[in-house]
């Protein structure tokens, strides 16, 4: 099963305990999963389509419990060769479809004429808990988030912008930082942070799956820190072994033209010394100079042997 099924799975199981949030939650599923069809008569039916089996019983369940109406619910097949499967659920007029529609903030009146709202209906969504409540509603509908293994993103599909600008509004209420993107046909609300994901999914109540995806955020960081070091220290060691081979070069290049007993004492010594140690560092073989010096000293004769090197090369070519 994949995160963003398990996520829905545990939101689905959520109760809210007040009225005011079980409508909030039912007003945003309908609006942004629902399709109103007209039959004879004027007469109106509401269809909810989902894929997932918990949050149908879910919202078939909290139908029930907030409108008294025993929604319809049917099983049928997306795509014969997908075989998978969604699930139906369906309020016609005899269940007081047109009652639900209304006091969802869906279907309004203007200059005495019925038409179908685009937005949220700010009315349902004046408290925290019910603006919770509606994100639910609106997650369970239209909302999916990938696996955090694989990828830091949750989105939300709207079917106009208009809602996608009130969805927009309603996760950012809470001081997340929400963004929309046209594709196709619909306009999607995101977030691609993995602190504000885990921030919305603690807004939804999925407090499982939170702990899960920072569980997996925090073994992904701890991999790229420990990537980060070893090419660190790999870059380190690689820098390390180029200056020694060119300090090694100019050595030898001094010792066959004029011998290291030329040299000055201290820079006699920091040849003689990286001789006998081509691997080690700048600071081992400061440390190794007698008396001990810093790295800074131990690097500065070995810019006096290079410069020593360089005029030999000149007067050799």
């Amino acid at each position: 099963m994949s995160f963003s099924a398990t996520t829905k799975n545990e939101i689905a199981r959520i109760e809210s305990e007040k009225k005011c949030c079980k409508l909030a939650e039912i007003a945003g599923f309908i609006r942004m999963c629902g399709t109103i069809k007209l039959s004879g008569g004027g007469k109106i039916n509401v269809v909810l389509l989902t894929e997932n089996p918990a949050v149908a019983r879910h919202f078939k369940k909290l139908i029930r419990a907030y409108f008294g109406t025993n929604a319809g619910l049917v099983i049928a097949k997306t795509n014969i060769l997908k075989k998978s499967h969604y699930y139906e659920l369906t309020i016609d007029s005899a269940m007081n479809a047109e009652q639900i529609l209304r006091e969802t903030g869906i279907l309004m009146v203007r200059e005495g004429c019925n038409y179908i709202s685009d937005g949220i209906y700010s009315d349902l969504i004046k408290t925290k808990c019910c603006r919770k409540a509606y994100l639910r509603g609106v997650f369970l509908g239209a909302g999916t988030i990938s696996d955090p293994e694989k990828a830091y993103h949750l989105e939300i599909v709207c079917n106009s912008e208009i809602l996608s600008n009130d969805v927009k509004k309603l996760v950012n209420s809470f001081g997340l930082h929400s963004k929309s993107v046209v594709r196709k046909n619909s306009h999607v609300v995101y977030l691609k942070e993995a602190e504000q994901i885990i921030d919305f999914l603690n807004i939804l109540g999925a407090h499982g799956q939170l702990l899960d995806f920072e569980n997996v955020r925090i073994m992904k960081e701890m991999r790229n820190k420990t990537n980060r070091i070893n090419n660190c220290d790999s870059a380190n060691l690689d820098k390390t072994i180029n200056a020694s081979a060119r300090q090694m070069d100019n050595i030898r290049l001094i010792e066959s033209v004029r011998g290291l007993a030329s040299l000055p004492e201290k820079l006699q010594a920091a040849a003689e010394l990286r001789l006998e140690n081509p691997e080690a560092s700048l600071i081992e073989l400061a440390e190794m100079m007698d008396p001990p010096i810093g790295k800074s000293g131990i690097n500065h004769r070995f810019k006096k042997l290079e410069e020593i090197a360089e005029k030999i090369r000149a007067v050799q070519s």
